[in-house]
């Protein structure tokens, strides 16, 4: 063998990794020899990063060439034998972080399940210290050396809390130097695969002589030999038998079970099972398209042919989750994979009922309401390509997909496809067409009442656009009855929130075995509470805004920061007991609906109701299964679900969405209004909707009437054309944040000046935004207004990175921070 091959391995390569942490660059380090074979662009590697923390990085490069301004620490070890990322992903990753002006390591925080990102845990034990002399150490020394003799190993975090301080490396430094004790730094993988014990007989009694002889042996052990019998009946239905199950069929204690494990009649076998089993589903898997369907699948497909994109404008329960299913089919029959998004979790339940049926082990479900283990058990199913389709909100476009070859983005109008905290801020709608352009996907967006900026790309030939405009099979679409509130009020008709008509259209669908939903779009039970005397209202400590009380817990809340108080009954400013309640949100809508019609059998639906896992999948099936005769939900009751005795839609107060301060109002108003109607009659019989408010004669209200959506993007794009907003131009916005109000104004102003310079009167502001103080820190908002044609984005984005940079090196801002946030609405 030649010399030259025994040294082939000796090369000094470096890598570039990403390290999980808001900075600007990768970081180069370098590899020992020895680990030279296990490193590949996607593994992850222990790097140290700074002066004691270890971190798992991502690799994204492997090259010969070293840093030039450092010197390049080497990686400590490499986790993974093969990449769980690809170069696809990557380059999806690095378009996020350029377009969404973030840095790549807040991508690969989103991105990774946090089971697939290491935990770095220092170790602290006792060693043999032999003749050390303990006199020469200092008090703080002795109680740690003591608690470690009593605990055996400690963790700095324990250390902290037990010295009281948070500097306790240069204590721990000195005690390792001198010997006293060892420190070890060790990495932990949070995944663990999920495993499940299962009984099997023992062979000896395999036989019928066998089995024979032992059930004539527990002739004194009666629960015993029930048992037996039990499993031998078990066996004849199922492979896999666990305790749990033996003991509900065989009607005995743990204690007789427990009892022949000892005796060796059952052998204990411990097995790697999925999380994500489930139910078997009984719904019909046969279904054949309508004619409009039909047509509407044909121009999906041809527009494909023409188009990477195509907008599906379907109504609601017009049949569009049969035509997603049908190309689904086909995208795998053609040997590709398929990846259905939807904007909340709540929706996954009865979607993955349908998809499970169809594409039975072949669909995963994804989503953050799954525990880290789940998520990461999913990541690697896709990786090894043995989930073919994938339902998940945003976050499954991170997901390690193959042969992806159709992505379907279902209510694609929604703003929860939007990431608001923290970075990176991206909208997964766009996300995902740029995800299909790398795998040469194709897209289709669904939506009933699409977003304005769909409808303009399909309308401007951007898009195919292909519209579906009637209702599944006999399904007709509702009757929308506007009612006055002030008029109602001035003829005595109002009962708390509710006008004589709605509360009698209640009372006909009970009485006629049908179910309602009334929708009121703040939780909670009281928005706020003031004092009748001096006006005062009850305010957050942290934020600028009031608390909002709850029933259910007794408490005032924040549900910006998560800060919670006792109710205030006398008022804090003048010191009279007359603080009263405002406004109403779904707990008070219940609360008084209990009190007009207490036989109703009555269901919340809201963010306080639904969390756990499974929280907003009891509360739907129990009204699925007519558990409830009313619903009461905020915004979730609109978002695609479908229940087949829902005749009647009550809209409490409309004017709360009309009148929100925000360009995108109205089209969102439309869009809520056209969704919740479009839960009632789903089936044969025409729904009816009730809708009250203060303003019977405001257009959008008129348009939802009339199911008018072309009128209201007319309207819409005219007004946003003259105003310089989406879809003619771009927004992007900068918050500029401190604890000091004066600071954050001074800063945003230096920023504003930086800005203009380069941009000119594209740049707005600064000005407080409508809560101007969140988690005590005071906000100034800059909105950079951007014009679509002519205009080289990667260029804006370079000068306002240029801008940012200045600032944050001028030391008189020194902990103001900068919040970007592109396409912001």
């Amino acid at each position: 063998m030649l010399a030259s091959d025994l040294f082939s391995d000796r090369k000094t390569l470096f890598v570039e990794v990403i390290l999980p942490l808001a900075i600007a660059k990768t970081y180069t380090y370098r590899i020992p020899f020895e680990l030279n074979h296990k490193v590949a662009v996607g593994v992850r590697v222990i790097v140290q990063f700074g002066r004691n923390k270890i971190y798992s990085a991502l690799v994204s490069a492997v090259s010969e060439l070293p840093p030039e301004r450092y010197e390049a620490k080497y990686i400590m070890d490499v986790v993974d034998d093969q990449p769980i990322v690809d170069a696809g992903q990557l380059l999806l990753w690095e378009w996020i972080a350029d377009y969404y002006m973030c840095h790549l390591g807040e991508v690969m925080q989103a991105a990774l399940p946090a089971a697939l990102k290491m935990a770095s845990e220092t170790k602290i034990m006792l060693a043999d210290e032999g003749e050390l002399d303990r006199s020469v150490l200092s008090d703080k020394a002795f109680i740690l050396l003591d608690a470690l003799e009593l605990a055996g190993e400690l963790k700095v975090n324990d250390v902290v809390k037990i010295l009281g301080q948070k500097s306790v490396f240069p204590l721990l430094k000195s005690l390792f130097e001198q010997g006293f004790i060892l420190i070890s730094e060790e990495i932990k993988e949070r995944y663990k695969p999920k495993t499940k014990v299962f009984l099997s007989l023992a062979s000896l009694y395999n036989d019928s002589s066998g089995k024979r002889e032992l059930l004539d042996s527990l002739n004194r052990a009666p629960k015993q030999q029930d048992a037996v019998l039990a499993y031998l009946q078990l066996a004849k239905q199922q492979q896999d038998i666990t305790r749990a199950a033996l003991m509900e069929a065989s009607g005995c204690g743990t204690s007789a079970i427990t009892a022949l494990i000892d005796k060796g009649v059952f052998e204990l076998r411990e097995q790697v099972v999925s999380r994500f089993a489930g139910e078997d589903i009984l719904l019909t898997k046969e279904f054949t398209f309508t004619a409009l369907q039909q047509q509407a699948f044909d121009a999906i497909k041809l527009g494909f042919e023409q188009k990477d994109v195509v907008l599906l404008h379907g109504v609601t329960a017009s049949g569009k989750t049969q035509l997603y299913i049908r190309l689904i089919e086909e995208a795998l029959s053609s040997g590709k994979n398929a990846l259905y998004l939807l904007p909340e979790i709540a929706l996954t339940a009865q979607i993955t009922e349908r998809l499970k049926l169809y594409f039975g082990n072949e669909l995963g479900v994804y989503h953050s309401k799954f525990n880290d283990n789940e998520r990461a058990e999913l990541w690697h199913k896709v990786l090894k390509n043995e989930l073919r389709v994938v339902i998940g909100a945003r976050s499954s476009l991170f997901l390690p997909f193959r042969d992806l070859g159709l992505i379907i983005v279902d209510e694609e109008h929604e703003n929860s496809y939007k990431q608001y905290d923290p970075a990176p801020r991206y909208h997964a709608r766009d996300t995902a067409i740029y995800l299909a352009h790398l795998h040469h996907a194709k897209v289709l967006l669904g939506s009933a009442t699409p977003s304005v900026e769909s409808y303009y790309n399909a309308k401007s030939g951007k898009y195919g656009l292909v519209q579906l405009l009637q209702r599944f099979g006999e399904a007709q679409l509702p009757q929308i009855t506007v009612l006055n509130i002030s008029e109602e009020m001035r003829k005595d008709k109002m009962h708390a929130y509710f006008s004589s008509t709605l509360l009698q259209g209640i009372e006909q669908a009970v009485a006629n075995k049908e179910q309602v939903i009334l929708f009121q779009n703040r939780r909670g039970h009281t928005p706020f509470v003031q004092c009748s005397t001096c006006g005062h209202v009850a305010k957050c400590i942290n934020c600028d805004v009031s608390l909002t009380y709850h029933k259910t817990s007794n408490m005032l809340h924040c549900h910006y920061c998560g800060h919670s108080e006792s109710p205030i009954n006398v008022c804090p400013a003048c010191g009279m007991p007359h603080m009263e309640s405002k406004g109403f949100g779904t707990e008070r809508v219940e609360e008084e609906l209990e009190i007009l019609m207490p036989n109703l059998r009555i269901g919340r639906l809201d963010l306080d109701s639904t969390k756990g896992k499974y929280g907003f999948d009891k509360i739907i099936g129990a009204f699925d299964e007519h558990a409830y005769d009313v619903l009461i939900g905020t915004q979730m009751v609109a978002k695609g679900l479908d229940f087949g005795r829902v005749n009647l839609i009550g809209v409490i107060n409309a004017d709360t969405i009309i009148n929100f301060p925000d360009f995108r109002a109205y089209e969102r108003a439309f869009s809520l209004f056209s969704q919740v109607a479009g839960r009632a009659g789903r089936r044969k019989d025409q729904g009816r909707v009730i809708l009250q408010t203060y303003t019977p004669n405001h257009r959008v209200i008129e348009q939802v009437v009339q199911h008018d959506y072309e009128g209201m993007f007319m309207q819409e794009v005219t007004e946003r054309k003259n105003f310089m907003y989406p879809p003619f131009y771009r927004l992007i916005k900068l918050d500029v944040k401190h604890s000091n109000q004066q600071q954050t104004y001074d800063s945003a102003q230096k920023l504003g000046v930086l800005l203009r310079a380069q941009l000119g009167n594209r740049v707005l502001g600064p000005e407080a935004p409508l809560v101007a103080r969140v988690r005590n820190f005071y906000i100034q908002t800059i909105t950079l207004k951007i014009e679509r044609n002519k205009v080289n984005m990667a260029k804006v984005r370079d000068l306002i990175r240029s801008c940012i940079l200045t600032f944050e090196l001028d030391k008189r801002n020194s902990g103001v921070r900068i919040q970007i946030d592109v396409d912001p609405y």
